[in-house]
């Protein structure tokens, strides 16, 4: 018997998917549930496990485009034999450089080789002699000694090109980015911390926090906790647009971007304002390991009032964050530089983190911006008072 293997929906809203990797060869034995192939969405990256067992047909090639509910492999379960140990990949030809394109005219006139005068003075620039163009009747325009000269080149050593596909997921974050700076009336103030107090609560309890709760004392919980405590003091911040509508959410899901092979995540922490350090630590660490791994489910980025992105962690010193729609702001943390300061009338040297809050301004006024990245560089600033209850409770906010 041959079953049809269908591309299933991944999500709501979804209407096509990228198959980016088959995990068997066409022709293979595959064993019920076994994986056999991963597929992206533009939310996440999901696979394919074998509904029966028997010999698979591959109908779809990697990095093609499908729709939901379309067939990509049939599996002949009147075959017989025995799964390998590891799938194994199929492989793709490798994709050899793109030349300069061929200019073809599609007429010949009079005009055929003859060069615009503009064409025809950075032609006697460049030295180059061209005999066809792609205008009209095969004139030979701008356009065409620009994809001349940029094929032939000057440099000394290769200058081969090549062309990838985008996959669906990169194409729509693509459309996302490009939709928040055309629909939003998106603005970003900044600001700087002192992370001092912050690093020397660490030299004092990160080996006791690692040792109680098996992760690390990092500065992401710090921020989250000092977000979710500033979205209490300004709920327009943690507000959404929907329509003619404002929705106000009275719980703080805080999305955190998160590197993967796959490129940027945006997983979720649901209820942050309600997760102690460790919590936030042990969640953050959890949905880090998903996206790296591959494993990052779409229930898993749904959702978020807010995001944190660190672009600091790459080197970024300042950064102008874009907005994860439908949400309201984002806040961007950075490197952490020693810089001189004033404290106290004295120049010193502290370690200063330059701050950023991209806002929506149809929904969020400059007071409640300002607002928000002043309560939440005061309470960085002063986590002991603000985040940890006081002298007399660090331990217990720390759960040691």
């Amino acid at each position: 018997m041959i079953v049809e293997m269908n591309v299933p929906s991944p999500g709501e809203s979804i209407s096509e998917v990228e198959i980016a990797t088959w995990l068997v060869a066409d022709g293979e034995y595959v064993e019920k549930d076994q994986e056999i192939c991963e597929i992206d969405s533009d939310k996440a990256t999901l696979t394919l496990a074998a509904e029966d067992s028997g010999a698979i047909s591959i109908k779809v090639e990697e990095g093609e485009t499908v729709a939901i509910g379309d067939v990509v492999c049939t599996i002949d379960t009147s075959a017989e034999g025995t799964a390998s140990a590891s799938a194994t990949k199929s492989e793709a030809p490798a994709t050899a450089p793109t030349s300069a394109p061929v200019v073809s005219p599609t007429e010949t006139s009079y005009a055929t080789g003859t060069p615009s005068p503009a064409a025809r003075k950075m032609m006697a620039e460049q030295g180059l002699e061209m005999t066809q163009g792609s205008g009209k009747g095969g004139r030979i325009t701008k356009e065409d000694v620009v994809k001349a000269k940029t094929a032939m080149g000057n440099g000394p050593g290769p200058r081969g090109s090549e062309r990838k596909k985008m996959s669906v997921l990169r194409r729509k974050v693509a459309e996302r980015l490009v939709s928040v700076k055309n629909e939003t009336a998106m603005l970003t103030t900044f600001n700087e911390v002192d992370m001092k107090p912050i690093m020397d609560l660490r030299k004092i309890y990160k080996e006791d926090f690692k040792e109680t709760h098996g992760v690390g004392l990092g500065f992401m919980s710090f921020f989250t906790k000092a977000v979710t405590r500033a979205l209490k003091l300004f709920p327009d911040v943690n507000a959404m647009i929907d329509g003619k509508e404002v929705v106000y959410y009275d719980y703080a899901d805080i999305s955190i971007a998160v590197s993967s092979p796959k490129g940027l995540m945006v997983p979720v922490v649901r209820n942050a304002e309600l997760l102690d350090f460790a919590g936030v630590e042990s969640e953050i660490k959890r949905l880090a390991i998903k996206a790296r791994d591959g494993k990052i489910s779409m229930d898993d980025m749904l959702g978020g009032t807010f995001t944190i992105t660190n672009g600091g962690v790459f080197g970024s010193m300042l950064s102008t964050p874009i907005i994860n729609p439908p949400q309201s702001a984002i806040l961007g943390m950075h490197n952490i530089v020693e810089r001189p300061v004033v404290v106290d009338g004295e120049v010193v040297i502290r370690p200063i983190m330059y701050v950023a809050l991209s806002y929506d301004h149809r929904i969020i006024d400059g007071r409640e911006s300002v607002g928000f990245l002043c309560a939440v560089k005061e309470a960085l600033e002063n986590p002991t008072e603000f985040l940890l209850g006081g002298d007399d409770s660090i331990k217990d906010h720390l759960g040691l």
